[in-house]
Parts: structure tokens; C-alpha cells; sequence
């Protein structure tokens, strides 16, 4: 793992909360975009060398959406920067930790991701993500 990429943070409504991070963070996302297989839109603020991505439900039966319904807003994952996401993915699993998907999926800004089960891993939905290139 090389990094934090960025910590995604679930939210109702990413106009309000792009608002609400602007000032927090005091610069405007950088990049918004939506994610039609996972059911969100996201935005991104750039954060030194991590980010902040914020996910907007798109349809009620997508995770971001069940997660705010039993969780509320918050902290949704934490995304960790690799440099062959097969072979951590193939690390990991033989770790004995639970993959979500057992391809990388594409993921939003560029990203091939992969998710670990947060009942493997303390709690935390861990993401992995490597650059498309």
C-alpha cells in the first residue's frame, strides 16, 4: 500500500455538503462525477497527497443510500493507493481477509477499486484503488 487515497464520506446531499467542505476545507471539489454502477454521484477535494470524496445516493437501493439509512451520514471508507491491485487483492485474501468483488471494478476518478468486508477488517470498509493507465 502506498497511500491514503481518500476517505469517502457518505452524504444526503452532495450540493449541500460541497458547501459545507468548500468552507471546512477552504478550496472548491475539483471534480465531480457520477458512478452509475455503484448508484452515486461524487465529488472530490484534494487534500495535499489524499482526498476527500463525498457520495451522493443516486437510487434508494444503492449502497451509499442503505448505508445512510442505517448508519446516517459519515465516514464510509477509507481508500488505500496500490500499485497492483491484483496481486493485493490475492495478498489479502490469502491474509484471510473477505473481498467484496473478486475482479476490480471500475471505480470513480480513474480508478480500478476493490472492497474488503468490514467484518474482516475492524469495522472499516476498506477500498483498494489503482490508477487506470
Amino acid at each position: 500500500m502506498n497511500k491514503i487515497e481518500h476517505i469517502g464520506i457518505a452524504v444526503k446531499s452532495l450540493e449541500i455538503s460541497n458547501e459545507v467542505f468548500a468552507k471546512i476545507l477552504n478550496t472548491l471539489p475539483y471534480k465531480s462525477e457520477e458512478v452509475i454502477s455503484e448508484g452515486v454521484n461524487t465529488s472530490f477535494f484534494k487534500m495535499g497527497d489524499s482526498k476527500i470524496e463525498l457520495l451522493e445516493a443516486t437510487k434508494a437501493d444503492s449502497p451509499i443510500a442503505k448505508f445512510i439509512e442505517k448508519k446516517g451520514e459519515g465516514i464510509h471508507h477509507i481508500a488505500f493507493d496500490v500499485s497492483d491491485i491484483l496481486s493485493e487483492m490475492e495478498r489479502l485474501k490469502n491474509e484471510g481477509f473477505v473481498l467484496l468483488n473478486t475482479e476490480p471494478k471500475k471505480g470513480a476518478d480513474n480508478k480500478l477499486v476493490c472492497f474488503l468486508h468490514p467484518k474482516s477488517s475492524n469495522g472499516v470498509l476498506i477500498e483498494l484503488c489503482q490508477e487506470i493507465k
